[in-house]
């Protein structure tokens, strides 16, 4: 018969290996962002004009951004040079989590997870670069339009650019990550095709609902984001009758086969 109190040393030992494993991971993966911050410094004002460029070229002849806080001009270009770090070094931490993780997965869920983080992590970066290429030139064009008939200038503080971007990058991001979504939800049995078919009236109004409180308040640029995730919820129904019905009516019928 087993002692109780050995069982609660060997639980209490798996307990803190795990903890110290957690933390050399997350250890490893706060140096990789460090390690490619510090590539990235020397880099940061160019990098925060790159970021600007949107805004900038659809400001008047001679127009600037301004600074309101004394040391703005020096930490919201480390804050962005910061976050250009994270996401590159992304994938490194991705593979931590997933290091960590993976010991308590079965094996049809190792196969999953890394299809499933590449994919996501591609999808938000193409969600980052649509509001970067389309959406931030499209909005700061309807903005400068408006503006023009009240004869005043558009500019903006950097910080409040920084907050607007970031806003705009993460409602993008998430955004495009709707068809990894959709699939999960069906793969999990959730939902069905035939009841995300059944339901994307509502989908429709919800996008639209969503836009209207991320974007600014013109039609178009609520168009820019509605139409992106009607579209992908789309894209992931289709996916979803793909990459999962097809294979969960073949697994039946090779049981009934079987049977």
């Amino acid at each position: 018969m087993s002692d109780p109190q050995n069982q609660n040393e060997g639980t209490e030992e798996t307990f803190i290996s795990h903890l110290v494993e957690l933390r050399d991971r997350i250890i490893r993966a706060g140096i990789s962002v460090i390690v490619v911050f510090v590539g990235l410094v020397y880099w940061a004002p160019d990098i925060f004009r790159l970021l600007a460029r949107p805004l900038m070229n659809n400001l008047p002849k001679d127009g600037k951004m301004i600074v309101t806080d004394v040391t703005g001009s020096f930490f919201v270009p480390m804050k962005v040079t910061m976050l250009v770090a994270f996401v590159i070094a992304l994938p490194f931490v991705l593979y931590q989590i997933w290091a960590f993780v993976a010991p308590g997965l079965y094996q049809h869920e190792k196969k999953l997870v890394g299809p499933l983080v590449g994919s996501s992590y591609t999808l938000f970066l193409c969600g980052m670069a649509f509001a970067y290429f389309v959406v931030f030139p499209t909005i700061f064009r309807v903005m400068a339009h408006y503006n023009a008939p009240l004869g005043a200038e558009m500019t903006t503080d950097i910080d409040n650019y920084l907050s607007f971007v970031l806003t705009m990058f993460i409602a993008f991001g998430v955004t495009f990550e709707v068809p990894i979504v959709v699939v999960l939800l069906v793969r999990m049995g959730v939902l069905t095709v035939k009841k995300l078919k059944e339901i994307r009236p509502y989908v429709i109004v919800g996008a639209f609902v969503i836009s209207a409180v991320v974007t600014p308040p013109d039609v178009f640029s609520q168009l820019i984001l509605a139409i992106p995730l009607i579209v992908l919820y789309e894209a992931g129904i289709i996916a979803a009758r793909l990459f999962v019905s097809k294979p969960v009516a073949t697994a039946e019928n090779e049981g009934n086969a079987a049977s």
